[in-house]
């Protein structure tokens, strides 16, 4: 069932995009935007991994270089019965992860250095085992396509600002620069709301199956606390400039209040925690207090 909704979450970007270039080209603008659908969905497919690595300025580390990070997600990986993925460092104050591959044999995980420099040991390995858990979920190559048709989506709206005024398009164009202006607002947030409806359940899942991979609900629990509260005074510059990658993200990564808040592609932290300390047995208390509580307890620094 998953499968079959994502399935059809994906065909409705799809859609989108072709409905788009309807709007700003009539029978012309399906044609052009149905050969771009298929050529940024076979993109996706073999490259769009590699794409969002390189947007986020992540750089490849090896055992040489970061030990204690390697070491962490190869115990992990082989607790999950996954092949080792990559490993890649995202330059960011921000504690942040995402995972990335079009399967298990092609994944990587990416963290950023705030994530190693303000968690201890404990909640890098809760947050390391929620993106195994989407590599095994296979649900990296589904959000990584979802986020190039997104951003592809996005193009076509920026498109549509800056030329869907001429008279050219106006002729092709079945609504004139109606077309345009709906193509500029819907487009965007049509794309987010599919975006929405792909990632929230995923991070359910991705959550339970991690705890159950780092065994420790707790120590994933007070992260996901640690990261929402660290997050809303840091940036990562990468990801404000393509904000349609922030669904890959463990926690939202964009900034933004009013009404960004309520097209936020991932479920709220405070339930996220709840349904962990439910595994554990534990009841959260002020929104997520207990998780930090729980986290603070082992806590010896970064790397103790």
């Amino acid at each position: 069932m998953n499968t079959a909704r994502t399935g059809l979450l994906l065909a409705a970007l799809t859609a989108l995009f072709l409905v788009c270039g309807w709007l700003l080209g009539g029978r012309e603008g399906v044609v052009i935007a149905f050969l771009l659908a298929l050529g940024t969905n076979a993109f996706a497919f073999w490259n769009s991994d590699k794409m969002v690595l390189r947007m986020h300025n992540a750089r490849p580390v090896s055992p040489g270089s970061a030990p204690d990070l390697y070491a962490m997600v190869k115990q992990l990986a082989d607790r999950a019965q996954l092949p080792m993925p990559a490993v890649y460092l995202i330059e960011s104050d921000q504690p942040n992860a995402f995972a990335t591959g079009r399967d298990p044999n092609n994944a990587a995980v990416a963290v950023t250095r705030g994530l190693l420099q303000r968690l201890d040991r404990r909640e890098v390995a809760g947050v390391i085992a929620h993106e195994l858990a989407h590599i095994k979920n296979r649900d990296t190559l589904t959000m990584t396509v979802a986020a190039t048709l997104a951003g592809a989506v996005g193009f076509l709206a920026n498109f549509a600002m800056f030329f869907g005024h001429s008279s050219s398009s106006e002729r092709q164009s079945p609504l004139g620069p109606i077309g345009a202006i709906l193509v500029m607002i819907l487009a965007p947030l049509s794309a987010t709301l599919v975006q929405m409806a792909i990632s929230r359940t995923r991070e359910f899942s991705a959550d339970r199956l991690g705890a159950e991979i780092a065994g420790d609900p707790q120590g994933l629990a007070s992260a996901l606390n640690d990261i929402e509260r660290i997050a809303t005074g840091t940036y990562i510059p990468s990801a404000e400039g393509n904000p349609a990658t922030a669904h890959l993200f463990i926690i939202n990564p964009l900034h933004g209040g009013g009404l960004a808040g309520l097209f936020r592609t991932h479920p709220p932290t405070r339930e996220r925690i709840a349904r962990l300390m439910a595994m554990a047995g534990q009841a959260p208390a002020g929104g997520g207090s207990a998780a930090s509580r729980a986290g603070a307890a082992g806590r010896r620094g970064p790397w103790g």
